[in-house]
């Protein structure tokens, strides 16, 4: 790697404030787009630009002052990319696999296509198709476009439930008799080489459908561990990728494994990385993309990851209670964003709970579960 890497971020949210913060210690000049002129990344970034990611002159304009482009959002223009891509700016994940995965059609349709296991599903043009589906249900309607922690899902049980079912193009999935959620974050640099993080163990907020907390190391057997990490490696590989991709599987309760989604970018369930791994996935990212050597993954101390979510009723100017006596709790690592204003349910920050043992972790992490609120 010789000079300074100019790297484009597109979105300047919180897993962009995070991997610059790994940037850092790389010596990465970062230039950062995003529509929030408050965003997260404004202040910790070399240079920032507020505008949409999503519109075609605007990413490419970016993207002709940059070395290396990248994402912390799927719901880019990929077109752009594209057009920087046969310029010569190199762009990870490329176009081709962020067209791909934005659109939910599509990456099922491509799972089928690469063999890759994953629920029953059936590609539906509008509201109008799930009269002809019936026997289906019970299903989870995705919206096939702009869905992001937990928006644009909907459970249709019955033919009662249509009302609330969406119009637009989506996706019918059918309903998985799960046991647990897991995740697998892989890595892949332009070399070939993959590495994967071991399996971690989601647990979703009930009424957000986002993940709420997760569990590292997940509590699920070894071979079903090395399975997973197999697939989550067929999938990077499929897809031919540069980077990291979070893959979310479901494990059903006769033992199969099913991928759910996946998302090319640093993931939620990989936020306990940075302190309870040898390399974070942030880290990991910009070694892949810079074509480095794939950091260690191993882990150095069992973790719980708590999301830190705006209280219910509260909006405006964000201010905490509780960091004082979660802080005298042994082990616990508090992680803010930047935002300077909470509403309920929005990602203001997450809690990473060490020990020994996942039960040592679950322990500390049931004392501080609701002692941190974020209030207005």
């Amino acid at each position: 790697m010789k000079g300074e890497v100019k790297l484009g971020i597109l979105g300047g949210g919180q897993l962009g404030r995070m991997l610059m913060q790994s940037g850092l210690d790389f010596n990465i000049y970062t230039l950062v787009l995003d529509p929030d002129e408050n965003a997260p990344c404004k202040d910790i970034c070399n240079e920032f630009f507020v505008g949409s990611f999503r519109d075609f002159d605007t990413v490419y304009e970016f993207g002709k002052n940059c070395d290396i482009l990248t994402i912390e959002i799927e719901h880019v223009n990929a077109d752009a990319l594209e057009k920087l891509e046969q310029e010569g700016v190199k762009v990870y994940p490329d176009a081709k696999t962020i067209r791909t995965i934005q659109d939910k059609g599509l990456q099922k349709e491509f799972f089928r296509k690469h063999n890759i296991p994953t629920s029953d599903f059936i590609v539906l043009k509008d509201k109008t198709e799930l009269e002809q589906n019936t026997e289906f249900l019970p299903a989870f309607q995705k919206l096939r476009r702009e869905g992001y922690d937990g928006r644009g899902v909907t459970r249709l049980t019955t033919e009662a439930d249509f009302g609330k079912a969406f119009e637009e193009p989506s996706v019918l999935e059918k309903l998985v008799d799960f046991e647990k959620e897991i995740s697998v974050i892989v890595a892949r640099n332009a070399n070939g080489e993959v590495t994967a993080f071991p399996v971690v163990e989601l647990s979703f907020h009930p009424e957000h459908n986002l993940v709420d907390s997760l569990f590292a190391p997940a509590n699920v057997a070894y071979k079903l561990q090395r399975h997973a990490i197999e697939i989550a490696t067929r999938v990077i590989e499929a897809f031919d990728m540069v980077g990291i991709l979070a893959v979310e599987m479901f494990l059903t309760r006769d033992g199969l494994i099913l991928v759910n989604e996946v998302a090319p970018r640093p993931h939620n369930s990989g936020h306990h990385t940075i302190k309870a791994n040898y390399t974070s996935q942030y880290e990991q990212h910009l070694r892949a993309i810079l074509n480095l050597p794939l950091g260690s993954t191993e882990i150095q101390s069992a973790a719980v990851m708590l999301n830190l979510l705006g209280e219910p009723g509260y909006d405006g100017e964000a201010a905490y209670e509780g960091l004082q006596e979660a802080l005298a709790v042994p082990g616990v690592y508090i992680h803010l964003y930047g935002k300077k204003y909470t509403r309920p349910a929005r990602k203001m920050g997450h809690i990473t709970v060490l020990g020994q043992t996942i039960e040592e972790a679950q322990q500390r992490a049931e004392q501080i579960r609701n002692v941190i609120k974020v209030k207005a």
